[in-house]
């Protein structure tokens, strides 16, 4: 660290130690966790209390006795949290002048609005910092954050200054826009960038085929949000900066849960502040080890809004470690939104990974998706150049893992259209038997 970036980070654990040290307390908790495992006992003893206060205290959950196991609660989902919203404030913190409300992006629907309490804002604080310094942000770095800047999110210019922060504006990625993007990136001398991963995909694009010269730059760290990175586009970011590429796993309504391992894909969980159970795809039973199944998250810490089982429409590989009456859990596999996941001609869930890290090096290609429209029918959309597109090796590559009675058909568009968010789909399932298809297990 340079000694302003040391001043920072130094001057923001002062400041937390005068007004009595909880940031710092939750930091350390959270790395001791992170290095030994979380106590069994102790996360027990939090789910008790959490179930607990929600009956005592919110409509939705008055009905159900206090010691009520967690596996008895139902399932709940952003459609829940919006419909029945009011049910879900506990009384006890309904009109706490210390709440912050968070708003999701509603890129995938209706935006939802998530009250926190000033201790869950504390945990948030410390396991994003602690988390940033995994993958290498420390607090104090200059930061460039690529997204896209509306309103609601848009920071003062106080804020940019105290937090030495750049925002970039992803909604425009011509080449124009990444020429200028790296100029900054290299002139403000940026240790970090953050931003969605399909933004740091076309900076790494535009690096590549420009041959642009990272060498002068200072760039430390790459973290990656809101969307998965395919692998090659990872590791070549990786050889451009010649700095380590993790992701997080966050949302807005949580926080940051996880970082992206080092070495291979998978995600290491923050089990101080987050409970995770994997359900199966079709029903609410626990999913078999090595299983696909949806991520349910309880927030041990939220009790503004008492979040308990909430199914956060991603899906994922879980592997829990135990040791001396402590756990680690892993996502040895996470793949997003069951939207985003496709299947094959006979039925089995496909890895998104077959079309990301097939399409990401097709000289041509500049933007694509992918889209199951049927058990057996897909559609590539494809923006590029058609003269240098080889779309027999494109349906070469894909058909193999499809099966081959599958039906490909592939469309050149002008443009691929990104979300309201600012985020840029690339898989999309529209077949109607795959769309949140959960039964009775058994």
């Amino acid at each position: 660290m340079i000694l302003d970036e040391r001043l920072r980070w130094m001057g923001f654990w002062m400041l937390d130690k005068m007004k009595g040290g909880k940031i710092r307390e939750y930091y350390d908790q959270i790395r001791y966790a992170w290095k030994e495992g979380s106590s069994i006992e102790e996360t027990d003893k939090r789910l008790r209390d959490l179930i607990a206060h929600a009956v005592r205290t919110t409509d939705f959950y008055k009905d159900y006795p206090e010691d009520i196991a967690l596996k008895d609660l139902p399932v709940v989902n952003k459609d829940t949290f919006r419909q029945q919203y009011d049910r879900f404030i506990s009384s006890t913190y309904k009109d706490a002048p210390d709440n912050r409300v968070m708003c999701t992006s509603g890129s995938t629907g209706t935006p939802l609005r998530m009250i926190q309490n000033r201790d869950k804002i504390r945990h948030n604080t410390a396991g994003g910092i602690f988390l940033g310094a995994a993958a290498g942000y420390y607090i104090g770095m200059k930061e460039a954050f690529i997204r896209v800047w509306v309103n609601n999110v848009r920071k003062s210019k106080f804020q940019l200054i105290q937090e030495n922060m750049i925002m970039m504006d992803s909604s425009r990625m011509d080449e124009k826009a990444l020429a200028e993007m790296f100029r900054t990136i290299e002139k403000k001398k940026v240790k970090c960038l953050v931003g969605y991963s399909s933004a740091l995909g076309e900076l790494s694009d535009y690096i590549r085929k420009s041959g642009t010269d990272c060498s002068n730059c200072s760039v430390r760290a790459i973290i990656p949000i809101s969307e998965t990175m395919p692998e090659p586009v990872r590791r070549t970011l990786e050889k451009q900066f010649g700095c380590p590429v993790r992701a997080w796993y966050s949302n807005e309504e949580n926080g940051i849960m996880g970082l992206q391992n080092e070495e291979n894909e998978g995600y290491h969980i923050d089990t101080e502040t987050y409970y995770y159970e994997i359900l199966k795809m079709d029903c609410d039973e626990p999913a078999e080890p090595g299983e696909l199944g949806r991520i349910v998250i309880t927030d041990l810490f939220n009790y503004a809004f008492p979040i308990l089982r909430y199914d956060n429409g991603d899906t994922a590989v879980a592997v829990r470690k135990e040791k001396n009456g402590r756990f680690k859990l892993y996502l040895s596999e996470l793949y997003g939104r069951r939207s985003d996941l496709i299947y094959d001609c006979k039925g089995n869930a496909v890895t998104p990974y077959i079309i990301t890290n097939n399409l990401w090096d097709i000289e041509g290609v500049k933007q694509y998706r992918f889209i199951q429209e049927d058990m057996k029918d897909y559609t590539i959309w494809l923006n590029g150049d058609t003269e240098k597109m080889d779309q027999k090796e494109i349906l070469g590559r894909i058909r193999p893992y499809l099966g081959e009675e599958a039906r490909i058909k592939v469309e050149i568009v002008d443009e691929i259209p990104v979300l309201a968010s600012g985020k840029r789909k690339y898989i999309e399932n529209r077949c109607e038997k795959y769309k949140d298809h959960r039964g009775i297990c058994g």
